[in-house]
């Protein structure tokens, strides 16, 4: 069992990974009736330890789909609310993954390595 202090809460970690499938199947849903989210993947959740709001990363290949998250917040908060049981619904905030950006420069780069040496 997780301790107190620099270690993350096993129940933290829980709904992190719970909400995540929970934000990302419904922007499934959404993504019939709006492009923007059609080719978009949550690559994490981070959930607070106090349980009130939450970091959503996400990688998409549309430059719109942050706005559109924005835009589906609250209908993605009360999706929370109506399949999670919790105390208080978390805060979404949505952040741009940007590992996915950079393993796609680094690919780039050694491609044009691999062709300048062949």
């Amino acid at each position: 069992m997780a301790t107190r202090g620099s270690h993350r809460y096993e129940r933290v970690d829980r709904v992190s990974r719970l909400l995540q499938e929970v934000v990302a199947w419904e922007l499934e849903r959404i993504g019939d009736i709006d492009d923007r989210v059609e080719l978009l993947t949550i690559t994490e959740v981070r959930v607070r330890p106090d349980l009130r709001s939450a970091l959503v990363f996400f990688a998409s290949l549309p430059e719109e789909a942050e706005l559109a998250l924005d835009e589906h917040r609250i209908e993605l908060q009360a999706a929370i609310a109506r399949q999670v049981r919790m105390k208080r619904t978390p805060q979404l905030q949505f952040v741009v993954d940007d590992v996915l950006a950079a393993s796609e420069e680094i690919e780039a780069v050694l491609r044009r390595h691999h062709q300048q040496l062949g």
